[in-house]
């Protein structure tokens, strides 16, 4: 009896709901950047947040667009013939030579570790035609990414346009959709790249100029530098520590290592990326016919602080049991779906599948316990 009032008291406790804020840095960590943003890579909740929607020069981070198209264009091991227009760029350069012929991945690499513009328009030219198609296709993806605050007009971020901009939060949008890709973070994450020159006997090396990634930050999993005049510093990042998964935006930040580990470590100490649903088998439902036949396939993450309480809540929405079922081989697979909602809004949702003969969802006493927590946290069914 003891024993069951201890788990008790442990499934209220764990029923209490969070109360959710964004990080704000004391004025002992104040962050540098005149635009910055912090946002878990999982669920893109915002950690920290100053002036994100503001449009801004961007300079070179520019180039993480043009990196994720050269990746997802299918032309990714093609060999490139590098033409008179990319030779010569203002700025960093690889220094290509005229009419070369080198790999679309090797020229990818030498964007983001070196920043090559003399890269960013060769690529352009390859992908997209030229740099008008091109920056037609960063401006169609910017537009399904929901950058509703960008326009792109070349593919390597120098002032030679007036309408070339983004914001913070855009920018860790886009980061977010490229760390998706396996070949994207290779790249960005990569300290050192070599390749053969083709005109000379040595090796070109290319050392990243992500110095957070190279020395300053050992979390640091990947990123890209920028800056112009007008511009001035701006920076992405992406860090990773126990299991939790950030990327950081800086633009115009005159001390932007210091303001990426600032927010990564205040984060890091605050935020653990926590369950908030688990896979297996789910007691959502009263309904005799629902018993020990509800499951998730997938957990459901979400990054919290340990005093944060009272703005997750669990919703379960489940079809009513129709005569036309019959046996249970005529049930649906999906017969519902749990929302889960954060200050209301629906942050994720899951759906609720039906057992067909084999336990596919498991059981024993965490399910039973799990079961009980989604009672006390609140979960609905209909039906």
């Amino acid at each position: 009896m003891k024993r069951m009032y201890k788990i008790m008291v442990y499934i209220i406790l764990l029923s209490m709901c969070f109360h959710i804020a964004p990080y704000q840095p004391s004025a002992e960590n104040s962050v540098s950047a005149h635009n910055a943003v912090l946002i878990e890579q999982h669920s893109g909740r915002i950690l920290y947040e100053k002036a994100p929607h503001e449009k801004q020069r961007i300079a070179s981070i520019t180039k993480i667009m043009t990196a994720i198209l050269a990746i997802e264009s299918g032309k990714i091991d093609q060999v490139v013939k590098v033409s008179p227009n990319a030779i010569g760029v203002e700025g960093s350069s690889l220094y290509l030579v005229d009419g070369e012929k080198i790999k679309l991945k090797d020229l990818v690499y030498g964007l983001m570790l070196r920043s090559g513009n003399d890269s960013a328009v060769a690529i352009a030219e390859e992908v997209g035609g030229s740099l008008e198609g091109f920056v037609y296709l960063m401006n169609q993806k910017a537009e399904e990414l929901g950058m509703v605050n960008t326009h792109f007009a070349n593919p390597h971020g120098l002032d030679d346009h007036e309408d070339h901009y983004s914001t913070a939060y855009d920018m860790a949008l886009l980061t977010r959709y490229a760390m998706q890709n396996e070949i994207y973070k290779e790249i960005s994450g990569t300290k050192l790249y070599r390749m053969p020159h083709p005109e000379e006997k040595w090796d070109r090396v290319w050392k990243n100029k992500n110095k957070l990634l190279t020395n300053l930050y050992p979390y640091t999993t990947g990123g890209k530098t920028g800056y112009t005049k007008r511009a001035k510093r701006t920076l992405v990042t992406t860090a990773s520590k126990d299991g939790l998964d950030l990327i950081a935006v800086t633009l115009n930040a005159p001390s932007d290592w210091n303001d990426h580990i600032s927010m990564y470590e205040s984060a890091f100490s605050s935020y653990k990326l926590t369950k908030v649903i688990k896979e297996g088998e789910f007691e959502g439902s009263n309904d005799p016919y629902y018993k020990h036949k509800l499951y998730v396939k997938r957990d459901v993450l979400y990054p919290l602080q340990e005093d944060e309480k009272s703005s997750i809540k669990l919703e379960a929405k489940l079809l009513k049991p129709s005569e036309n079922w019959g046996d249970h081989a005529s049930t649906p697979n999906i017969v519902g779906r749990i929302n889960v909602y954060h200050n209301g809004e629906v942050i994720d949702h899951v759906s609720v599948y039906y057992k067909k003969g084999a336990d596919e969802g498991g059981n024993g006493f965490w399910n039973k316990i799990k079961g009980m927590i989604f009672s006390f946290l609140g979960v609905r069914s209909n039906g």
